[in-house]
């Protein structure tokens, strides 16, 4: 508990540091400082940055990461590539946003569930929870993506759908559902056929996939979510690092990625090809579908001030409950992915964020 609190200090003071002019020092160096110091102390085991603003890129590696194309639990970015799995059916015709989803999940009836749309599902206000009542039963029993799934669409719902915004894992594992019984492929599957394949995302997957054990990074689970087994000895066979959670490939936060092919991936938001998606489909993806009264959220990703990137509404992206941030700003065309495994919750400030306002002080520099 000490040392925690020694990092702490440590990582305010570095907060309060004022950045160096760009004549001095490279754009993207005070933001690099900041990791370097925290696995030099110790503080944060490996961690990879990338950071382009327009042509000009800078990607590294520390501590135990080896090279910049090491592969990190995403957490909650793994939302958003799921979901433009998703909307690849969208483009194909197949669905609505407004569509109801129990035209495809017929057995999804009972305690309003019948309201529920596929637009709802993806901007977290349908009423599903985050997690599962039985989540760590069901991941101790290593039970499928499809006892999930059970679960999930006979879970109580928190409140009327389309009424109030509440974060739901949940809810995006049913949206992933909806593409596989339209697809009749695995979620893994069509994220690697959509996604991954179109945008050269070499070191992408959800769940292990082609991915060689030894590039993935093990997350420092201790002080973690309670989802992650939060470093109880008794949770090894079930805990973020388990070789059953890196397998289940749960599309709420199962994807493991390199920090360049998360920056690819939002650049294909960012200046769409139509190379994954419709371009038209791409933009609507970071547009906010909520109503005005409610927390902004696009189609899978979060927009504005939560990312702590540029304050600006149309900024989009995601953090992840393993320590992980990325984030774009179409204003500046700017680019900024900070993958570590220190738990998001492990400690405040977490020098993702203090990684992230350091390249939104370099915007400008």
């Amino acid at each position: 508990m000490q040392r925690r609190r020694v990092l702490q200090a440590g990582l305010s003071f570095a907060v309060a540091t004022p950045l160096l002019a760009a004549v001095k020092q490279g754009r993207f160096d005070a933001a690099s400082d900041v990791l370097r110091d925290a696995t030099t102390s110790g503080q944060v085991e490996s961690a990879t940055f990338y950071a382009r603003l327009k042509d000009e890129v800078f990607s590294q590696a520390y501590g135990g990461a080896k090279t910049a194309e090491a592969s990190f639990l995403l957490g909650s970015i793994s939302k958003p590539i799921a979901l433009a799995a998703l909307m690849s059916l969208f483009d194909a015709g197949e669905f609505e946003l407004d569509d109801r989803v129990v035209r495809y999940l017929p057995e999804f009836r009972g305690d309003g569930r019948e309201r529920i749309t596929m637009r709802q599902l993806m901007t977290h206000n349908s009423g599903l929870p985050d997690q599962l009542p039985e989540n760590a039963d069901l991941r101790a029993a290593h039970s499928p993506l499809s006892k999930f799934v059970s679960a999930a669409i006979e879970t109580p719902l928190l409140f009327t759908p389309g009424t109030q915004y509440s974060y739901s894992s949940m809810a995006i594992l049913l949206a992933s559902e909806v593409a596989q019984r339209i697809t009749k492929t695995p979620i893994a599957a069509l994220v690697d056929e959509v996604v991954c394949r179109p945008l050269q995302l070499k070191q992408t997957a959800l769940g292990i996939g082609r991915l060689p054990q030894e590039s993935l990074m093990r997350c420092q689970v201790e002080h973690a979510a309670p989802e992650s087994g939060a470093g109880d000895p008794g949770t090894k066979a079930w805990d973020w690092n388990s070789d059953f959670w890196r397998q289940l490939g749960a599309p709420w936060g199962g994807a493991f990625a390199s920090a360049s092919d998360v920056a690819r991936f939002l650049d294909a938001f960012l200046h769409p090809q139509g190379i994954m998606l419709q371009p038209k489909t791409a933009r609507m993806m970071i547009e906010n579908h909520n109503p005005p009264e409610m927390k902004a959220r696009g189609l899978g990703f979060d927009l504005g001030s939560d990312l702590m990137g540029p304050a600006r509404a149309n900024v989009f992206g995601h953090t992840g409950s393993t320590g992980t941030i990325c984030w774009a700003d179409p204003a500046t065309d700017s680019v900024c992915v900070v993958l570590t495994t220190l738990p998001g919750r492990a400690i405040t400030p977490h020098p993702r964020e203090v990684v992230s306002r350091r390249v939104v002080e370099s915007l400008d520099s």
